[in-house]
This record gives C-alpha cells, sequence and structure tokens, in this order.
C-alpha cells in the first residue's frame, strides 16, 4: 500500500484492504476469454470503449464488488456505481444537496415529514417508470434486506407513501439531514424490477444513470454506454465507458501515457510521475480521515489515562510526511480543516506529547513494556508501522496481526485495537453517528458514546440546514463527538485522479466524480 486511503467496507465504511490489483495481463488478452454474454439490455454492444465516439477509459482501485448498490453502502465505490446509479439528490461543489431524480422537496411544518417530487417521464434503463414507488422500494429494501448495508444510515425514516411521482418520508425524528443523506452514497436507487431478484441485480445492475452496463466481467471490466433517457442526457458529452479493475500502481501511470487509459484514480506516490508524464493531476476534495480504533470496553483501554497516553503519543506530522507525499493535512477530527463541521475550538487538543504520555502510563501503574497490543488489520498498511514505532517510543508493545477476515471481529465489536479510514458522508450528522454514536459502525466501543452527543445530534438533526445557527451547532455536536475514548484521528488526504488533457475538468464536488458537462477530445 501506498499510505492513500482506501475504500470502505460495504457493511459500515470501515478502512477495508486496498483490493489486490490486476496485473496487465490479465486486463489484456485473457479479457476475450472471460467476458461474460453481454446484458439482457445491452442489444450486442462491442466488448471494448471506443471507435470515433467520445470514450472514457477508466481503471479504479475501486472497481466494484457489489453491483447492488445496497450492498455497497457508503464505501468508496459509489464513485464508480453512479455511472449507473442516479439518486434522489445530488452534492455540488459546495457539498449541498441539489436536484437529481427529484426536482425538488419541502418539509412540513413540524420537519418530521419530507416529500420528494421525482421529475416526470423518466425511467429505468429496463423500462420501469421511476416514481414514488419506485424511491418506497429502493428504501424499504435498503431497510429490510439481509445483507444491506445501508439500514443503519436510514433509521430516521419510518415509513414510505408513494404517491404518483411523490414519494412521503415519515420520520421517526425530526430530521433536515434528510435531502444530503439521500443522496449518492446511501440511496441509489436501483429498478424496483431487476432489485426484485437482488442477485441478479448485482451481476446485472438496471439503474437510472448517465450510463447503461452492457458487459460485466465481475470484478474485472465492464462496458457501458450512454444512457439516452437519463434526465440530464443533454450534459452527458461521453458515449462509452470502459471501466476496469486497476493493475499494478507501478503500472498505472505508464497505461496513461501509452492510451490503454485516460482516466485513474492514483496514490499521492504516483502524482509527482504523472505530472512528468504530461498528464493532468486533478485533486478532489474529500473528507476522508484515517483513524486509530481503540475498544474501551477491553484492557488497557478501559482505563482513562492509557486511552490519554495513545492521543499524546501520536504524531500526526509523521503520517503526513511518510504518507501523503504533500497532498494530505493531519487531522484530529473526522472532517478536514475548512469544511462545516470542522470544529476550531478542538484542533489542537491531544497535541503530540510523548513525555505526558509516559507520565499517564506510569500513574496508570503501567511500565514500560507492561502494554503488550496487538494491532489487528485486514492487510499489510504503512500506517501499522508508523503507530508501532510510535506506541513503542512510550513504552506500548504493539504486534501487527494481518487477518483478510478482520471486519468481522470489528463489527461484532471483538477486537481491542485496529484501523480504519473513512471517506466520510455528505450528512455531516450521518459521519458523526457512525463515528460516535452508541450503535455506531465506525464505532469500535458499542454502545459507548462520550457524554452530552446524543443531545448535540439530535440539536443537528433539528436545525434546518439554511439555518443561520446550523454551523455553530454542528460544529458543536463534533466538539462533543470528539470527546469519545475510541477514536484518535490522524491525518486526511484528498481524493487524486490522473487524467489524459483530452478529458476536461470535472466539477469539483467534494468526494464524488460527477461527468455533467465534461467532454473527451482527440478520440
Amino acid at each position: 500500500m501506498s499510505g492513500r486511503l482506501t475504500p470502505e467496507s460495504p457493511a459500515t465504511g470501515l478502512r477495508s484492504a486496498r483490493p489486490a490489483r490486476l496485473r496487465a495481463a490479465v486486463l489484456g488478452t485473457a479479457l476475450a476469454a472471460v467476458l461474460v454474454p453481454a446484458l439482457s439490455a445491452c442489444g450486442g454492444e462491442a466488448a471494448s470503449a471506443g471507435g470515433g465516439a467520445a470514450a472514457l477509459k477508466w481503471t479504479s482501485s475501486y472497481f466494484p464488488t457489489h453491483w447492488d448498490p445496497v450492498l455497497r453502502g457508503s464505501g468508496a465505490q459509489f464513485r464508480e456505481l453512479a455511472l449507473v446509479y442516479a439518486s434522489l439528490t445530488r452534492t455540488d461543489k459546495d457539498g449541498k444537496a441539489v436536484p437529481d431524480l427529484a426536482k425538488s422537496w419541502e418539509y412540513n411544518a413540524k420537519g418530521d415529514v419530507i416529500t420528494f417530487h421525482l421529475r416526470p417521464g423518466l425511467k429505468f434503463s429496463d423500462g420501469t417508470p421511476v416514481d414514488g414507488s419506485a424511491v418506497k422500494t429502493a428504501i424499504e429494501r435498503a431497510k429490510k434486506q439481509k445483507n444491506s448495508a445501508l439500514f443503519g444510515d436510514l433509521t430516521s425514516i419510518r415509513s414510505v407513501q408513494a404517491k404518483g411521482l411523490d414519494a412521503v418520508l415519515r420520520l421517526s425524528q425530526v430530521d433536515y439531514q434528510i435531502p444530503q443523506l439521500l443522496g449518492e452514497r446511501v440511496l441509489q436507487i436501483a429498478s424496483p424490477k431487476a432489485s426484485a431478484s437482488p442477485d441478479k441485480l448485482d451481476q446485472n445492475p438496471v439503474g437510472a444513470g448517465p450510463f447503461i452496463v452492457t458487459q460485466l466481467v465481475p470484478g474485472t471490466k465492464a462496458i457501458l454506454k450512454k444512457n439516452p433517457d437519463y434526465w440530464d442526457a443533454k450534459n452527458i458529452h461521453i458515449d462509452n465507458v470502459e471501466l476496469t479493475s486497476a493493475p499494478d500502481a507501478s503500472t498505472v501511470v505508464s497505461g496513461l501515457q501509452t492510451g490503454v487509459y485516460n482516466f485513474a484514480d492514483i496514490a499521492p506516490s504516483q502524482a509527482d510521475a504523472a505530472k512528468k508524464a504530461g498528464l493532468d493531476v486533478f485533486v478532489q476534495p474529500g473528507f476522508n480521515a484515517s483513524n486509530l480504533s481503540l475498544n474501551v470496553n477491553k484492557a488497557p483501554f478501559d482505563n482513562d489515562k492509557v486511552v490519554d497516553a495513545v492521543r499524546y503519543a501520536v504524531d500526526r506530522q509523521e503520517f503526513v510526511d511518510k504518507l501523503t507525499f504533500g497532498y494530505g493535512s493531519v487531522t484530529n477530527q473526522p472532517f478536514p480543516k475548512g469544511y462545516v463541521a470542522f470544529d476550531p475550538q478542538s484542533e489542537n487538543a491531544y497535541a503530540y506529547d510523548p513525555a505526558n504520555s509516559k507520565k499517564l502510563l506510569a500513574e496508570a501503574g503501567y511500565h514500560a513494556g507492561d502494554i503488550k497490543l496487538n494491532l489487528v488489520i485486514p492487510a499489510e498498511d504503512p500506517q501499522a508501522e508508523i503507530v508501532q514505532a510510535q506506541l513503542a517510543k512510550v513504552g506500548i508493545k504493539v504486534t501487527i496481526k494481518i487477518d483478510k477476515n478482520w471486519a468481522t471481529p470489528f463489527f461484532a465489536k471483538d477486537l481491542t485495537f485496529s484501523l480504519y479510514g473513512t471517506t466520510g458522508r455528505d450528512s455531516a450528522a450521518q459521519t458523526l453517528t457512525a463515528h460516535f454514536g452508541p450503535d455506531g459502525p465506525l464505532n469500535l466501543s458499542t454502545p459507548y458514546e462520550p457524554a452530552g452527543f446524543e443531545a448535540a445530534i439530535a440539536k443537528v438533526r433539528q436545525t434546518p440546514l439554511d439555518s443561520p445557527d446550523y454551523t455553530k451547532v454542528l460544529q458543536a455536536a463534533t466538539r462533543a463527538g470528539l470527546k469519545s475514548k475510541a477514536l484518535v484521528f490522524t491525518y486526511s488526504s484528498p481524493n487524486l485522479i490522473a487524467k489524459s488533457k483530452s478529458i476536461s475538468g470535472l466539477p469539483k464536488n467534494p468526494a464524488h466524480i460527477d461527468w455533467t458537462g465534461v467532454t473527451i477530445s482527440g478520440n
């Protein structure tokens, strides 16, 4: 691994191992032998994007392991799935929810009912209408499907009523976060007809997004064509897409140079080489944050002094210097500096102080070498080695344990110590509850939550997004969450994209890849 943040696991948004990269040979001649038959909707489309059409050739480290959006949850692969699936809302460059399949929405006076008004005349690529019933099916499936990764994100929605092109959401509490919540990350909407068989949908995705999948090699390659029935098709200027699972990192830049690809997500370590090769390096703002996760229900972290000792032992700048190649920044919270939810009052809390760390350990009754921890992670990770070395300086011995099935004990809250990285959420309240709430998937110390957090996050939900008090209320909730003893944040890093100069600039929508208005010349 190169130190970049990796995709989140389908179940929770937890940090998982960067997918093993397929070698160039696998993406070359071998593909011809293993291409699955064209999907029922493909109409005999060719097996590669190209010809004289505007063709996007995207190689991705986050090639979807699942094409059913209910299974992908809020993980990084939502960007690829957004080629196929549209949502009720989307996020603009300012991080605000704007119309997508829904042309508008409004709350009732109390704030516990929201009605989304869908655009008329839309249909999924299998011909099924995009209407209130489709939204109802999508939400109910996300809440109830046995293997759904989204049920924990939708707890505010009590019921959904379909009224023609309207979807009426009745909430269990006042929650003004819903328009931000139900965007690409949490509710990419599939055809209700296709999703009646979730296993088939996972292999034959059917959405109402800008493109239609015509061929799919699971885990390896997808061929897509422009969807002429997409609501904003007039502003989609790409005709074909060839999406492949990225090969070894060392070959991505050369593949871009030779035209095998014209678009790729890259690690910070590749950025300089990409620039020297004459490629555009696009810095996409994001909500990425990397963290240490502690279980305060288990020794030694059931002792507050040990928790504080670990906080003071962390030198965040070392993570930035060694892993981000100048593109990252230190952070002690799950938001980048400058974002609306970033709390300036908490910025310098628990600054690096190894002497104080040793003092706290002694006060807790521990001598150097007494504390021995297993740091359980899914794959080799330079972050783990940094943590190991930093804690060794204060007398804590860390043994790195690699367990590819690490997610199971993490979700079961059986681990004592681990690492993860989050790509964040469009709803700041959702990010906070995921990390600090008593049932938060990123809270290894469930059901623990910091005192005052529940009331603070409730106030966020009760505050309209356009209220002059919203920023103050939101930052207060971040501040309350950061009292948690279960998380130690280290650094954040943007998403980096290398692309051919033939591809025009992309909208700088935080964490999203938006193809609206993008052109490709020279095909």
